[in-house]
């Protein structure tokens, strides 16, 4: 449980460096010194004794910061909080983090405070502090998370008592920014505006985990460098102020009478998801996030849920009534197996009335006029509107009214087929499958009347190597073009020539020339991230603030975290582009910060659908799902993800192949699928790891007969793989699951209970899901933690097989940090087919080979998939041309129209 740190136990240093001898000044330090100063000591917030809040401004020398950290560090018994702002260096040999000093400059390494040092001294054994915050507001900060090369190890992997918590302004590998002309840095001014006025729909006090979503999701929405975090322990519930916006502290008048008892602090809001309306990786919210990827996103459906006191059978029932409750499943069944005709499917043509499903498989109400406004609602703002930054699957859906592509997902397929949009037609190949080259149609244009041309498509996707500046986003086609990272982007590589990997021999040709064949390379084009960009027009780090056009749309006015308002581009040519039809004649997205307020725009008619088309609240779930009038309008697609739990097999027994397969016979797929949502809400069963709609998918490839037992259990088989594995009597295991994704906990409870049927003792340990990428993603850390069994979840960022098995299964992808290979699987047959298939230009042959890898990664039990996950999302009466595209897993946002009734 959340409790305030006892203010006269506790003890907070401010460390500022706001003037250098040799490093460029930063006059707002100073006032971020001040502003925490007051904010700390404040007695309607956390009230610190002002002696308790010692602020060191200009430290004189190391000693200076260490000799008075010590001296503050050993007065604190409940909580010590160090906070640093100023200059970050590297050091070029070892890759640690130093903290600039007055008199530090990158010759004179030695004159800076290695932050080792004071990662040190913050564990000192002397020290009592039962909790201990590590702030870090400076340039490549994210580094403290990770550790230099010396070998040293995490601050956060030291917890001596209860719980350690380090936020960092800035990715290891990105500068932190202080905006000229405001009064604070980035990030600490808006730590200071979240402490000083609440979190609207916070929790009741403001712990290190509830801070820093909030942080992420506001500096992300002003286009700023995004934070990084990591926890130990119950370092994420520490607390630092209370929550001024929060109903029980809000400020009262003097002769207010003697308050009511608090109630229970609420769990903290989980961070922006990407599931299950993006294409990409998800973040198991990364997150502490990925630099090019993006925190979790949706609020969680409920109460978090221990399972630590009630008996097995208890939690059993727990999870299912509370899933029922959470999807609405015990009306929405009936209605949607009975009273309502679902769509099948199979229509080659639309469908004029509105029925549940009407959009999955057809066009709903096709030929819609021009006019109106298309209203969309969203809980949360972009990650980014740049097309180079984005990586939240509805902005690569939205960015394509102001962004164009050669090439294109085809709307009138039913599948995922590529067509030309800039280009006259798709790529001519080479041979030796290395060279792509295209020709751009005539007539297409940006806002300005100027023609785009080939340049302007090289320069947008060079700016993808220039992560400094434009963080975030897919790296595919880096790793595509410039495999060893020699190019250094725009803003560093004035040449001429740019990326050699890109030609432009004249304004409407420009040629891909790959290092290495890739089969998938122009699916890599049909992203967003390969947009082109006008070179003139490049507000570099501001440019997602407004993105100049080149679709039938242009920014009109945004408003970062709250409303965004598209008018037409007087100088698109629709005879130029093929795909997008253009009808609304303005396009706005409110932005609310809060799920309840989306589901009530809805119900109430205000919007036409959720940006975030798979974030449909419990409320709005439950009310829409239970109204027979209302349910007409509910579609129910596949996300295109997998929810699985994958065997690390460096974990005791799971090395075994047998105790693998035991674990799948044993598992009850119906309780898991009814535990994630039920059939309409949370999917269909899987038999297969590999979801439809990706070549090599065989939906009725059932190894372990799921299909054929009906999702029940095989409990003679796992009984008889026990046997094989050297344990008849069962053994024990932990399984991991993310603590902000209740219908996950849920889940992991119930494979708890059909586990222990047959002798299997899994414990259920729940861990900061805002830290997947560093701990489930780090092979070294599960295996430490002995987790045998990881709850996951996972969908292509590009629907082909690449993009789906490589960071599940490719042995040579092992990042040290953020790895989705959570089984570990190390097979070089599989590796083979792997290449094989990348290299391989024709789909279907590729595609073949996927399907082996399918087979090979059943048959050798590395994860137990349990469903295809499906969404319920809302579509408006007054929409027309409404369909599902497999290709961004919601409706294709370039065809819609309002012109219904």
């Amino acid at each position: 449980m959340t409790i305030l740190p006892d203010p006269a136990a506790s003890q907070a240093l401010l460390i500022g460096a706001h003037d250098y001898e040799s490093l460029a000044a930063l006059p707002a330090v100073e006032r971020n010194l001040a502003g925490l100063t007051r904010a700390f000591t404040d007695p309607e917030l956390w009230g610190l004794p002002p002696t308790h809040c010692v602020a060191l401004p200009q430290p004189s020398s190391a000693q200076d910061v260490l000799d008075t950290l010590n001296s503050v560090a050993l007065r604190a018994t409940d909580t010590l909080v160090v906070y640093y702002a100023g200059h970050g260096l590297i050091d070029p040999h070892s890759d640690e983090l130093y903290l600039a000093l007055p008199g530090s400059d990158q010759e004179r390494l030695y004159s800076a405070l290695p932050f080792e040092w004071v990662r040190r001294a913050i564990l000192d054994p002397r020290i009592g502090a039962r909790h201990k915050v590590v702030i870090l507001d400076c340039c490549y900060s994210g580094r403290a998370l990770t550790g230099g090369m010396s070998g040293t190890t995490q601050v956060v992997d030291h917890a001596l008592i209860d719980g350690t918590s380090l936020m960092a302004a800035s990715a290891k590998t990105r500068k932190a920014l202080s905006p000229p002309g405001e009064e604070f840095t980035a990030f600490t001014g808006e730590l200071i505006t979240a402490l000083t006025e609440g979190i609207v729909d916070g929790p009741s006090l403001l712990d290190m985990q509830t801070l820093y979503r909030h942080l992420y999701v506001t500096l992300a929405a002003k286009s700023r460098p995004l934070p990084q975090q990591g926890n130990r322990n119950t370092g994420g519930l520490i607390a630092l102020a209370r929550n001024r916006a929060h109903p029980t502290h809000r400020p009262q008048p003097p002769s207010r009478p003697a308050p009511k008892p608090r109630p229970a602090p609420k769990p903290p809001a989980p961070s922006p998801d990407r599931t299950p309306d993006t294409r990409g990786k998800e973040q198991p919210q990364a997150t502490a996030p990925r630099q090019h990827a993006t925190p979790e996103a949706a609020r969680t459906d409920g109460q978090r849920h221990s399972g630590r006191s009630a008996s097995v059978r208890t939690r059993t029932l727990a999870v299912v009534s509370a899933a029922l409750l959470v999807a609405g499943v015990s009306t929405t069944l009936a209605l949607l197996n009975g009273s309502h005709r679902e769509s099948d499917g199979k229509s080659k043509g639309g469908v004029t009335e509105a029925t549940y499903n009407a959009a999955v498989g057809h066009v709903l109400k096709p030929g819609g006029k021009k006019g109106g406004t298309l209203k969309f609602i969203n809980a949360a703002d972009a990650d980014s509107w740049d097309p180079q930054r984005g990586y939240y699957g509805f902005v690569w859906n939205f960015a394509r009214y102001y962004a164009r592509q050669l090439v294109t997902y085809d709307p009138e397929s039913k599948g995922v087929e590529l067509t030309p949009d800039l280009a006259t037609t798709k790529a001519r190949i080479s041979n030796d499958g290395r060279t792509y080259t295209y020709t751009l149609s005539k007539g297409a244009t940006w806002e300005d009347g100027s023609p785009v041309t080939s340049k302007d498509i090289k320069y947008g996707i060079e700016r993808l190597w220039a992560p400094d500046v434009i963080s975030g986003g897919p790296s595919y086609l880096q790793q595509a073009l410039d495999p060893d990272g020699t190019y250094r982007g725009p803003y560093k590589d004035t040449s001429p020539t740019g990326l050699k990997a890109i030609e432009t021999p004249n304004p409407r040709t420009i040629v891909f020339k790959l290092p290495r064949a890739n089969g998938d390379f122009e699916q890599m084009l049909a992203m967003v991230a390969a947009s082109p960009v006008k070179r003139s027009q490049d507000t570099k780090a501001k440019y997602g603030l407004r993105p100049f056009s080149s679709g039938p749309y242009k920014f009109r006015s945004y408003s970062p975290g709250k409303s965004l308002e598209l008018v037409r581009n007087p100088h698109w040519q629709p005879s130029s582009d093929p795909i997008r039809k253009a009808l609304p004649d303005k396009i706005s997205v409110t932005i609310t910060n809060n799920q309840g307020s989306v589901d009530a725009a809805l119900l109430k008619g205000s919007h036409d659908l959720a940006l975030s088309p798979s974030k449909l609240g419990p409320l709005g779930r439950t009310a829409m799902l239970s109204d027979s009038d209302r349910n007409k309008n509910l579609d129910t697609p596949r996300s295109g993800f997998v929810r699985y739990a994958g065997f690390p097999q460096a974990v005791k027994p799971m090395g075994n192949i047998h105790c693998r397969r035991a674990v799948i016979h044993a598992a009850d797929r119906r309780s898991l699928q009814t535990a994630l949502g039920g059939r309409v809400t949370g999917g269909d069963l899987a038999p297969n790891l590999l979801p439809p709609g990706i070549k090599g998918a065989d939906p009725t490839f059932d190894p372990y007969g799921v299909l054929k037992n009906g999702g029940k259990p095989n409990v003679a088989k796992a009984r008889d793989e026990l046997k094989a594995c050297g344990r008849p009597d069962g053994f024990s295991t932990r399984i991991a699951v993310r603590n902000d994704r209740p219908p996950e906990v849920y889940a992991a409870e119930a494979l708890q209970s059909a586990l222990a049927k047959v002798g299997i003792k899994a414990e259920v340990e729940q861990f900061d899901g805002a830290r997947s990428s560093d701990i489930v993603g780090v092979p070294a850390e599960v295996k430490r933690r002995g987790y045998g069994i990881v709850i996951a979840g996972w969908g292509a960022d590009f629907p082909t097989g690449q993009a789906f098995w490589r960071p599940l299964v490719d042995s040579r992808l092992q990042p040290p940090s953020g790895s989705y290979n959570l089984a570990g699987v190390d097979s070089p047959a599989i590796d083979k087919l792997l290449a094989e298939a990348i290299a391989e230009p024709d789909p279907d042959k590729a595609g073949e080979a996927y399907e082996q890898i399918n087979h090979k990664v059943a048959d050798n039990a590395y994860y137990l998939p349990f469903v295809y996950e499906k969404y319920v999302s809302w579509r408006s009466p007054r929409l027309t041309d409404v369909h599902v595209s497999p290709a961004y897993g919601a409706y294709d946002y370039a065809r819609l129209g309002v012109s219904g009734t």
